[in-house]
C-alpha cells in the first residue's frame, strides 16, 4: 500500500494532478523531463490524494465536514466559524499507522539520498484543484519551511491537511464553484535548498503587468523566498529578453532594479520556531542578489519551462548558499495575462493632473479613485468599506475577501510578484505596491486617485481626478503599404503599447531616459570636481552608489532603458534619437549648471549635433555612444537605429559621424544604420548631400514648421500661426520626400502632425512617404485613415499590420 500513499517526484507527470495536485504534479514533470535540459529541481516526494481521503475516513471526518459546509451555505454559520471548526477536526485527528509509516519511510530515504540522518525539508500543500490554467488558488494552503525530523514532519503534514480549509481557501473555492468535498490535498516534501544563506524569489515567463510575452520577469531577495511571495520585502527586479537567449553571444538583460530588501527570512537557531525574520545588512541592501550569469540562467529556465508546458508560467526559484547552485522549487500556469485576448485591450488616461502624494510599482494599467480605507491588521478587515481604496502594509491570502471589493489597493511593501500584486491582477483591481509609507501618508477617508496608467511607476494623487477609459479593438485593423510606427517616450510605455501592431518605433527620445531615470548631467560624472552645489553632489553620490566608476551608472542605466524600450518591437526597427536637450534643460539635471552656458534662445542654440563634437560635451557624448554600443553588441538588440538631431550642415554631419566612429559606432559596422532628423530648412535644401552621409531621414514636423514659418512653437500668443498644414511646410515635406527617394534612402515622419491631423497623414501617403510614426493613442484611428487614402490612390498593400509577430 505504501506506493499508493506516497510517490517520488521523478515518478510523476502533469497527468497526475488528480493524484497529487497541481503543484506536485508540476514538480514531478520538471524532475522527469527537464533535468536533461539543465533545470535543477530539489529531490522529494508527495503524499497522494488517496492518503488524504484515507486520513478523512479513518478519523470519521466526512459527516462533520458535510454538516459544517451545509451550515455555511445555508447561512447558519459564518466563514470564520466554519473554517475554525473544520481545521480543528483535522488538527485533532491522528495519522493512521500505514500513512504515517509511508511518510516516515520516504523521509528516511530522502535523508539517505542527502547523506544525512535527518534532512531539512519544505512541506508544501498541493490541492487537486490548485495551479490549474483557469484558477491559480495562489497561497490558499500552507507551506512549512525548515522542517526536520519525523515527528515535526508529521505535524507539518497534519497542518497542511487542515489548511485545505483556511477561511481564504473556503472562500476561493466558493467563488470559483469548486465542490469542497471533491477537492483532496497532497503534500509535497522537498529537500530544503539553503537559500537562507543566499537568496530566492519568484519568476514569470511573461510580463505580469502588460502581458508582453517576450520577457522573463525575475524578483529576488536575500534568504528564504516567503518574504517575496508574501510581499514583506521590496525585492530586486530583473527582466530578461527571451528571444536573444539562445545564441549564447549576448547578455539580453533589459532591466536591473535594486530593491530595498530590508529584511530576510532565515533558519531559526533554537526553540520550536523553524524560521526567523531578521534585518539585512547595509551591504546586502545595496547589492544585487543575482549576478548576470545567474539572471541569464534563470531566464533560460523560464523559456525552457514555458516551452515545455506550452503556456506562460509562474515559478519560484532558490539559490543554495552552500553549493552556489540555482534550483526551481515550483512551477504553475500563469492565469491572468495569458488568458487575455491580445486583439482587444483597454487604455486609461487622466484628463487632468493633480498633486502627487507617493509612488510605487504599478500593478495593472487602470485608474481608480475613491476614499482611503486604511487597515493595518487582518484582524480589522471587517472595517473595510466596499468601493474604497485599501491601504495597508502588505497582504496575504486572508485579505482576499476584501481585496475583491476594493476599487484599488496600495501597500507599503512588496514587489510586482508579491501576493498583493498577483491577487490584484487576478481580480482586475489596480494596485500600487511598495510605496514605502502609504499607511503613514494616507489618512482614513481621504479622497485620492490611484493611477497605474503612466508606466511601471504607479502614482497616487490627492483628490478625485477625472479620467477616461477607451476600448481598443485591433481585430479588424486594415492593411497599409505605409509602415506605421509609434513614437515612444519611456521604456515603460513601450511595454504598455506592445499590442499595437506597429512595425517599429519611429522615435525614441533618449533625453526622456536621461531626465527621468538617470537625472545626472553626463559631464558631472566625467568631471565631478566641477559640481559645486553640495546637495547635488550628495544626490549624485547616492544615485551612483554601488558603481566603482560613476560613469558606468550613466552607461548602464541608459543602455537598459533603451533596451527595454526596443525589446517589445524586436526585430522591427527602433529609431533612437541622440540626446536633444536645450541648454536650459541640460542645466536642470543634477550638476548641469556647471556645464551649461546661458543662452538667449536655447531653441536655436547649442543643441543636437553641435554638442557631440564640442569639447565642452564630447566626453558626455562618449557615454551616450557607449550605452548604444552595449544595447546593440552586448544585449544584442541590433534593431536599434541611431538618429542624429538638429544637424545644420553636411560638414557638421561629418564631424558627428567621425566622433561616433571613434566611440565604436561606425555606420554599416555590425549592421548599424544612422538616420538624421530632417527638421531644419537646410536639411531639405541640401537633402542630396545629407543623403550621402545617412541611411535615412525622419521628418521632425514640429521644428521644421517652426523654422519654415518663423513661429516659436512654444508661444501661446502665436499659436494660431503655428500649423504644420501650412502650404510652405507641406512644400518642404514634399521636397524632402522626393529628394530622399531620388537618393535611394528611406524617409519617414516622427513629428506631431500626422497624430494631430488625419488630413496631414493623407497628404503624406499621397506623397509616398515610407513610414509614419504616431503617438500610441492616435495609432488605430490614423492607420484606418492611411488605409482609406491608400485605397483611394490604388496603392499596393503590404501584409496586414496585425500579422506582424514579435
Amino acid at each position: 500500500m505504501t506506493e499508493q500513499r506516497t510517490a517520488w517526484f521523478d515518478t510523476l507527470t502533469v497527468r497526475d494532478v488528480p493524484r497529487v495536485g497541481g503543484k506536485n504534479a508540476s514538480l514531478g514533470e520538471m524532475v522527469r523531463t527537464l533535468k536533461d535540459k539543465g533545470v535543477r529541481v530539489p529531490d522529494g516526494f508527495a503524499t497522494t490524494a488517496a492518503a488524504f481521503r484515507e486520513y478523512v475516513a479513518a478519523n470519521g471526518l466526512e459527516a462533520e465536514l458535510r454538516a459544517r459546509i451545509e451550515a455555511l451555505k445555508s447561512g447558519k454559520a459564518s466563514l470564520h466559524e466554519t473554517g475554525e471548526a473544520i481545521r480543528r477536526l483535522f488538527l485533532d485527528a491522528e495519522f493512521p499507522e500505514p500513512i504515517a509509516e509511508a511518510i516516515k519511510e520516504a523521509y528516511r530515504e530522502l535523508s539517505r539520498r542527502g547523506e544525512q540522518s535527518e534532512v531539512s525539508v519544505a512541506v508544501r500543500s498541493s490541492a487537486t484543484a490548485e495551479d490549474l490554467p483557469q484558477a491559480s488558488f495562489a497561497g490558499q494552503q500552507e507551506t512549512f519551511l525548515n522542517v526536520r525530523g519525523e515527528r515535526a514532519l508529521l505535524d507539518a503534514c497534519r497542518r497542511c491537511y487542515a489548511s485545505l480549509f483556511t477561511d481564504r481557501a473556503i472562500s476561493y473555492r466558493e467563488t470559483q464553484g469548486f465542490d469542497h468535498l471533491e477537492v483532496a490535498l497532497s503534500i509535497g516534501v522537498q529537500r530544503m535548498v539553503r537559500s537562507d544563506l543566499a537568496g530566492s524569489g519568484v519568476m514569470f515567463s511573461i510580463d505580469t503587468e502588460t502581458g508582453f510575452p517576450g520577457v522573463a520577469v525575475i524578483s529576488a531577495a536575500w534568504g528564504l523566498g516567503e518574504t517575496v511571495v508574501q510581499g514583506a520585502v521590496d525585492p530586486d527586479k530583473y527582466l530578461v529578453f527571451k528571444p536573444l537567449l539562445g545564441d549564447g553571444r549576448h547578455t539580453p538583460i533589459i532591466e536591473k532594479t535594486l530593491g530595498a530588501k530590508e529584511t530576510k527570512m532565515i533558519y531559526a537557531t533554537g526553540g520550536s520556531t523553524r524560521t526567523a525574520t531578521v534585518a539585512t545588512t547595509q551591504k546586502e541592501r545595496q547589492t544585487f542578489v543575482l549576478a548576470e550569469a545567474e539572471i541569464l540562467e534563470l531566464g533560460r529556465w523560464a523559456a525552457i519551462i514555458e516551452d515545455h508546458y506550452g503556456r506562460p508560467m509562474d515559478m519560484e526559484w532558490a539559490k543554495d548558499g552552500e553549493t552556489g547552485e540555482l534550483y526551481m522549487v515550483q512551477a504553475r500556469p500563469e492565469t491572468v495575462q495569458s488568458s487575455r485576448q491580445t486583439g482587444q485591450f483597454r487604455t486609461y488616461r487622466l484628463k487632468e493632473k493633480g498633486m502627487p502624494i507617493l509612488t510605487g510599482s504599478a500593478i495593472g494599467e487602470a485608474i481608480a479613485a475613491g476614499p482611503v480605507c486604511a487597515i493595518r491588521s487582518a484582524a480589522d478587515i471587517d472595517r473595510f468599506r466596499d468601493g474604497a481604496i485599501l491601504v495597508t502594509g502588505m497582504t496575504d491570502p486572508d485579505w482576499v475577501p476584501i481585496m475583491k471589493r476594493a476599487a484599488g489597493i496600495i501597500t507599503d511593501h512588496g514587489g510586482t510578484t508579491s501576493h498583493a500584486a498577483i491577487v490584484s491582477r487576478e481580480l482586475g483591481v489596480p494596485a500600487i505596491v511598495g510605496t514605502g509609507h502609504g499607511t503613514e501618508l494616507l489618512r482614513d477617508g481621504q479622497e485620492i486617485t490611484l493611477s497605474c496608467a503612466e508606466g511601471d511607476r504607479g502614482v497616487v494623487y490627492d483628490g478625485i481626478l477625472p479620467f477616461e477609459a477607451t476600448e481598443v479593438d485591433l481585430s479588424d485593423l486594415p492593411a497599409t503599404r505605409t509602415a506605421m510606427l509609434v513614437n515612444i517616450a519611456s521604456p515603460a510605455a513601450a511595454f504598455r503599447w506592445w499590442r499595437l501592431p506597429a512595425r517599429g518605433v519611429g522615435l525614441a527620445r533618449m533625453e526622456f531616459i536621461i531626465n527621468n531615470l538617470i537625472k545626472i548631467h553626463p559631464m558631472a560624472l566625467v568631471h565631478p570636481e566641477r559640481v559645486e552645489d553640495p546637495a547635488a553632489r550628495r544626490e549624485i553620490r547616492d544615485l551612483t552608489r554601488g558603481y566603482d566608476d560613476p560613469k558606468d551608472y550613466f552607461v548602464e542605466t541608459l543602455a537598459l532603458g533603451i533596451a527595454k524600450l526596443a525589446a517589445p518591437y524586436h526585430p522591427h526597427p527602433v529609431i533612437v534619437r541622440l540626446s536633444d536637450f536645450k541648454t536650459n534643460e541640460y542645466a536642470h539635471l543634477l550638476g548641469g549648471a556647471a556645464f551649461e552656458p546661458e543662452e538667449e534662445n536655447p531653441m536655436l542654440g547649442w543643441r543636437g549635433a553641435s554638442r557631440y563634437y564640442d569639447e565642452r560635451y564630447r566626453d558626455g557624448f562618449a557615454l551616450e555612444c557607449r550605452a548604444l554600443k552595449k544595447v546593440r553588441e552586448t544585449i544584442g538588440l541590433t534593431n536599434v537605429i541611431v538618429m542624429v538631431p538638429f544637424c545644420r550642415t553636411p560638414e557638421e554631419a561629418d564631424r558627428v559621424l567621425a566622433v561616433m566612429a571613434e566611440n565604436g559606432l561606425s555606420r554599416g559596422e555590425n549592421g548599424l544604420e544612422i538616420y538624421m532628423m530632417c527638421e531644419i530648412p537646410s536639411n531639405v535644401f541640401l537633402a542630396e548631400e545629407f543623403a550621402e552621409r545617412f541611411d535615412g531621414f525622419s521628418i521632425g514636423s514640429n521644428d521644421l514648421s517652426q523654422l519654415v514659418l518663423g513661429v516659436d512653437r512654444d508661444s501661446g500668443e502665436l499659436a494660431p500661426l503655428f500649423d504644420e498644414r501650412n502650404e510652405a511646410v507641406k512644400r518642404a515635406v514634399r521636397e524632402a520626400i522626393a529628394k530622399a527617394h531620388a537618393a535611394g534612402i528611406k524617409i519617414g515622419i516622427c513629428g506631431q502632425a500626422p497624430s494631430n491631423y488625419p488630413d496631414f497623414a493623407a497628404f503624406l501617403v499621397e506623397e509616398g512617404i515610407d513610414s509614419i510614426s504616431l503617438n500610441p493613442d492616435s495609432f488605430v484611428a490614423t492607420v484606418r485613415r492611411v488605409a482609406e487614402e491608400e485605397e483611394r490612390l490604388g496603392a499596393a498593400t503590404a501584409p496586414r499590420a496585425g500579422e506582424a509577430v514579435r
